[in-house]
């Protein structure tokens, strides 16, 4: 256990013999102050454990007042109260010419808290980690939530091609042909746009090659993209592999469903649109 720091006991050896000189000798009763965590609680400074001496802060001697102690170190905030109740009965005292004050003491003030011995002012309130009030992220993140942020978006591109394909559809017809006649074969004779790539490599390769082994190689190629290209990232910049392998099979084979609608004519032969015109290829 730590002694009591020498300028506290110097003080209340001050306020002791200022009491004592004022009062003749008779100390006025102080309201006792709270008990302290560590045990009983004296009004004076503790005394030295053993005899002798009775000046304060020495290792022997007794207390002026002749009170006890427990062996527990007061707290500085509590000696530094009893001082301050004993002088405030002291000068209430001190007009009557000695004597046991009668008055009541004052109700308790918050005083401030004790002075050091170099005459700085420390309290500690508490210790509180950085990392409990602060919320530091070390590397941004790029989630957002799903609403608003994704949906907003799909639902706005929803109307867009909602409103694109209800204008087209009213200034623009759809090439639909009569009703079928089997005694009268239409010339030329496509089939749909999304088969018309096909048909155009049948005008070029052997029908094995256009039609088995050129789709074949597309499909297990797009298919083998996931496992080629391994990246994680959802970002254009860092999929290049698989958005140049994508494209590549999308300008393919729009090339040749462009060329089977609007380049070839009678007889499926290669025309040129500006020459024959596009309506009379869809008979408009």
């Amino acid at each position: 256990m730590a002694d009591i720091p020498e300028h506290l006991l110097k003080r209340a050896a001050e306020r002791r013999a200022a009491l004592a000189d004022a009062g003749g000798g008779d100390q006025p009763p102080a309201d006792p102050p709270p008990a302290p965590p560590t045990g009983g609680a004296a009004d004076e400074p503790p005394a030295s454990n053993g005899g002798g001496s009775g000046e304060p802060g020495s290792n022997g001697g007794s207390s002026d007042e002749g009170g006890s102690d427990d062996g527990g170190k007061i707290p500085a905030h509590l000696l530094a109260r009893s001082a301050a109740r004993k002088a405030e009965t002291a000068e209430a005292a001190a007009p009557t010419g000695g004597g046991v004050a009668t008055a009541t003491a004052p109700a308790p003030t918050a005083t401030a808290p004790p002075v050091g011995a170099t005459g700085h002012t420390q309290r500690l309130l508490t210790v509180v980690k950085a990392g409990s009030i602060q919320d530091v992220k070390a590397t941004p993140t790029d989630k957002v939530h799903t609403w608003p942020h994704l949906l907003v978006g799909e639902f706005v591109a929803s109307l867009v091609c909602t409103a694109f394909l209800l204008i087209f559809s009213a200034v623009v017809n759809a090439p639909l042909l009569g009703a079928a006649n089997v005694n009268r074969t239409p010339n030329p004779s496509k089939a749909p746009w999304y088969f018309l790539g096909l048909q155009e490599l049948l005008t070029m390769f052997h029908p094995m090659v256009a039609g088995v082994t050129v789709p074949g190689v597309a499909l297990v190629g797009l298919g083998m993209a996931g496992y080629i290209d391994k990246n994680p990232s959802n970002k254009p910049e860092d999929r290049k592999f698989a958005i140049g392998m994508m494209t590549m099979f999308l300008m393919f084979w729009a090339v040749l469903v462009i060329i089977g609608s609007f380049f070839r004519g009678e007889g499926f032969n290669f025309i040129l649109p500006w020459r024959q015109g596009v309506h009379d290829i869809f008979d408009l």
